[in-house]
């Protein structure tokens, strides 16, 4: 790739983040409907033709940020077990637990999925993508014959989700290594009660 095409490529990653970062906040100021693409632009320090380089509408900038968010999502849930063979509870560390620092990293988006109309669809994305990763890549965190595994996935989903959303009501007071820990606790503590 020459330098010409790095170049090009940063700007078009600079402009692109800059107006996503402008919606966040504009959206923390007033409802996504009363959001114009000038609004956007002012906010971004960046002017209209570079907006329709690289979106149609604003809505696309938005959906360009949930997918971000939700593949962030998705290497942080794995990351606990994503160079292992099998997965055991008991050998987890507070460490390899990087979904809080997911949450953390996000912040700004993720205050908005409690307070904007537009994102309450949201939460029902980051349940739906949890289960799924549950089923596909932990099989043998089911152990019990009994359990139904779409019950249990569903279960350690909406749990999940359950601490991110404590977590952002309760305004990131705690930190991201402190919620790694208290899962873990309550992970640790469920597995020996199922034995």
């Amino acid at each position: 790739m020459s330098n010409k095409n790095i170049h090009t490529d940063r700007r078009i990653l600079k402009s692109k983040k800059a107006l996503k970062e402008a919606i966040i906040l504009l959206m923390h100021e007033k409802d996504f409907k009363e959001i114009t693409v000038k609004d956007m632009v002012e906010a971004a320090n960046l002017n209209r033709g570079t907006f329709y380089k690289h979106y149609q509408y604003k809505e696309d900038v938005l959906e360009d940020i949930i997918d971000e968010v939700l593949t962030d999502l998705i290497q942080s849930y794995r990351e606990p077990y994503k160079d292992l063979d099998t997965f055991d509870v008991n050998k987890l560390t507070t460490n390899s637990i990087k979904i809080f620092e997911h949450v953390h990293k996000y912040s700004e988006f993720y205050k908005l999925i409690v307070s904007s109309s537009v994102l309450t669809s949201f939460q029902h994305k980051i349940t739906h993508v949890l289960k799924k990763l549950a089923i596909q890549e932990l099989p043998g965190r089911f152990p019990h014959p009994t359990i139904n595994r779409e019950l249990i996935a569903s279960y350690h989903s909406y749990a999940m989700l359950g601490l991110i959303l404590e977590l952002i009501n309760d305004g990131f007071k705690y930190s991201s290594s402190y919620m790694a820990e208290q899962l873990l606790a309550i992970v640790k503590g469920n597995a020996s009660i199922s034995k």
